[in-house]
Order: structure tokens, then C-alpha cells, then sequence
């Protein structure tokens, strides 16, 4: 797979995944289309050597591991996150100005960059319960079309916008989606997914960037799209995770949702999603005894985009450590240990890029300017393993759309694939 091959598979992924609900369901289509088996937490897990499975968490997180055929050292695993910062749509959503206007009340999902969402076509997507036969049931929802925009506040009634902006969510950022007071996001909903509108008894759903991945620069250097973080490691870790083979380590995808928000939920990295797996993984396998020993022979990467030095602002970066676009993985390193890689996991690291041809890049944050945290941290306080923290290196991280570089992809996929098989 060439690199840009690499990157229109990203692009299909990304498009096709407007929020972590559908992200997580497409990555559950591969594996099923792989071979793997879905258990249920809820059911008692019955595995078999030689086969692989996957287990979902409330629709947005995922964990699916290989099981080889003889008796394993430890695990290898790679975890990242399916959440992007966004809008999301409060209950009753409906705002109705001057009898007319028909806006979307929202409020903030994650650290998100908000001018980059004015004046963008936005859609609708995310998740619906609904009552189906005397049962709680699931449906996702993307709406897909131009639905909605957040309008800019035009110049002439602003003289001073382009001296900067402060930008009040509650005020500035509300979507206007109709001019029909008339209208409600339920009776939407029930239109698009063909059921009664009384049925409808729960939502998920979120405000999303339309625009389509692209490639950009000069012979097609750069991409350009919504959601490259986290989306571009859960896209290429996967890729390495269902072209590799370990018959000495149980190889484990994982995708942990609200990471964005702290990771303090049930299906985020805060949670016991991935020691309880591991550990119902031994009872089943019959080596529970020896999970501890099996730790102290494993490896976690934690997946997650790191900063490119940027070319308007190169003073922003490290002045001995500044990853650029094409230049390959980013190694992300922290002295407060908000990134977990240590001089041993590094060399590790290091080691397989070294002996795989696959090129690598260092970060540090500048030491006046405190960095943002990771999964990495918070997954190995739950279970002792050593770990370190890589991504991709972006630009405008956090914007409604982000700039990557196009051989980083395919760079990051023959890493993972390089990681199981280590």
C-alpha cells in the first residue's frame, strides 16, 4: 500500500465516521469482515486459542485482541481514542428567534478551536434510543446533507473582529438550521429513521464539519480533514493490527472514547474497560495467575496525534525537538509524565523504527508552555504496563479541520504492524 493509497483509505474512514459512535461501528465492520467473533460483557466470555474476538462499550469504545495458539509472554497493545472536540446537541434543542429563525442550542465538546466552525456546512449525526417491541434499542443517525451553520457576525457590525475575538459559546456559536418555527429535531429524526416520534426517548447527537478529506500541497504533500486526531491513529493502528501476526504476545486494539473530556467515564481510558478485559481474558484462558508476570513482559502504545512545527509560528516549538509533516512518527516525551515514554519504552520504540526502515521524529513541549494530556497515563495507572505515547505530528490541532502530512499515515500504519509483531 503506497502512501497515498494509505491516505485515501483514511480519508474513506474519516468521512464515514462524522462521530465516535459511527467511528467505532465501521472499525467493528472490519473486524467482522476479518473473522473476528463479538462477545458481550454481559455474557460470559468463552475463548479459544488461535481465534480473535472484539468486545464493544457503550456503542463508542472497542477493544478486539488475537489470542495465539500456543502459550504467550504478555500483551502488545495499541490504544487510542474515537472522540474529536465538537458541539452537541442539548436536550430540547429547539432556540426560536423573532418567531422565524430556528437555531440548535449546544454546548462544547473538548478543547475545540471555535472560530474554525463559523461559516462551514455542519450536519447532524450521532445516536437515537428509541423503544422497539418493549426494548431499549440503539439506531445510529448522520443526516449527511448541509444541515445547519454557525454564521459570522459580518464585519460592519464588528470593526474590531479582526483584532481578535471572544467567542461566547452560548451566544456566538449556535447553529441556524430552519426558518420554520414549526420544525423539531424529534420529528427529524423519527422522518429519517422511520419510526414514530413518540418511540424516541433518548439522544446522543452532535454538530460535525461536512467537508470532505482532501489532499493539498504541492504533489499532494498534506491532507486536510476533520477529525485527524484521534482518527488518523485509530485508522492506522487498526490497519497494522489486522495485517500483522504474533504467535508469543495476545495483540490488542483499543479505541476509548472521551479522551477529549478527561477519560472518566465508562468507556474511557479511566475506566476498567481494559484491565477487565484482560483479566476476564486470563480466566477464560485459565492463566488469571499469571496476569502480573504477563505485564511486566508487555507494551502499550498510546496513539494520539502530537504538534507539527508550524510554519507561521515556529516559536512555538521546542527549540531541539520540532516534528514536521512527512517527517515521520512523533515519539512524544513529558517530565511531568503526561506522556508515558521512558528512556527504556523510547528505545523501544526507537529500536523497531530503526530495524523496520520506519522514520521518527522526538517532542518535547517548550518548558514555559504545559502540554496536553493523553490516554497513556491514565490506561497504565489501571494496569501496570509499560508504555509509551506516539502519534502522528498536525497542524491546527483541534480545529473543525486539520492539516497532517500524507506519507505519516502509511508511516504510522507499518509501525503498528511492526509494534504487534515485536
Amino acid at each position: 500500500m503506497s502512501y497515498l493509497e494509505a491516505a485515501q483509505k483514511l480519508f474513506d474512514y474519516i468521512d464515514a465516521s462524522p462521530t465516535c459512535y459511527h467511528a467505532v461501528k465501521n472499525v467493528e465492520t472490519r473486524l467482522l469482515q476479518a473473522g473476528f467473533e463479538k462477545l458481550l460483557e454481559k455474557e460470559t466470555y468463552r475463548l479459544e486459542k488461535g481465534k480473535s474476538y472484539f468486545v464493544i462499550r457503550n456503542d463508542s469504545s472497542i477493544i478486539a485482541f488475537s489470542i495465539p495458539y500456543h502459550d504467550v509472554k504478555g500483551f502488545r497493545v495499541i490504544a487510542s481514542h474515537s472522540d474529536s472536540p465538537c458541539f452537541k446537541l442539548k436536550e430540547n434543542p429547539e432556540v426560536i428567534l423573532e418567531n422565524s429563525y430556528v437555531k440548535f442550542n449546544v454546548e462544547k465538546y473538548g478543547g475545540m478551536i471555535l472560530s474554525t466552525w463559523l461559516d462551514r456546512p455542519l450536519s447532524v449525526a450521532g445516536r437515537v434510543v428509541i423503544k422497539e417491541n418493549g426494548e431499549l434499542v440503539t439506531k445510529l443517525v448522520d443526516f449527511e446533507e448541509n444541515l445547519c451553520i454557525i454564521p459570522n457576525v459580518a464585519i460592519h457590525f464588528n470593526r474590531e473582529i479582526n483584532k481578535g475575538m471572544e467567542y461566547n459559546p452560548q451566544v456566538d456559536m449556535q447553529p441556524l438550521w430552519s426558518a420554520n418555527k414549526e420544525d423539531k429535531m424529534n420529528s427529524l429524526l423519527a422522518k429519517k429513521l422511520g419510526v414514530e416520534e413518540d418511540t424516541i426517548l433518548g439522544t446522543d447527537l452532535f454538530v460535525y464539519n461536512k467537508e470532505k478529506c482532501a489532499f493539498m500541497g504541492l504533489d499532494n504533500a498534506f491532507i486536510g480533514a476533520p477529525r485527524i486526531d484521534d482518527l488518523g491513529c485509530v485508522f492506522a493502528s487498526l490497519e497494522g493490527f489486522l495485517e500483522s501476526d504474533n504467535s508469543e504476545y495476545i495483540k490488542m486494539y483499543c479505541v476509548f472514547d472521551h479522551e477529549e473530556v478527561g477519560s472518566r467515564t465508562r468507556q474511557g481510558a479511566d475506566s476498567d474497560f481494559l484491565v477487565s478485559t484482560m483479566r476476564r481474558m486470563g480466566e477464560a484462558l485459565g492463566c488469571e495467575n499469571k496476569l502480573s508476570q504477563m505485564y511486566a513482559d508487555s507494551l502499550l502504545i498510546s496513539a494520539d496525534n502530537g504538534h507539527a512545527l508550524h510554519p507561521n509560528h515556529p516559536e512555538k516549538s521546542d527549540s531541539g525537538n520540532r516534528p514536521v509533516l512527512n517527517g515521520g512518527i512523533v515519539l512524544k516525551f513529558h517530565g511531568n509524565q503526561q506522556y508515558t515514554t521512558d528512556a527504556y519504552t523510547g528505545a523501544f520504540v526507537k529500536d523497531i523504527c530503526k530495524q523496520n526502515d520506519i522514520p521518527y521524529q522526538t517532542f518535547h513541549n517548550r518548558s514555559d508552555v504545559p502540554g496536553g494530556s493523553t490516554l497513556g497515563n491514565i490506561s497504565i495507572s489501571h494496569c501496570s504496563i509499560p508504555s509509551a505515547d506516539i502519534g502522528l505530528p498536525q497542524l491546527a490541532m483541534h480545529s473543525a479541520y486539520e492539516t497532517a502530512g500524507a506519507k505519516d499515515v502509511e508511516y504510522l500504519v507499518k509501525f503498528a504492524k511492526a509494534v504487534y509483531e515485536a
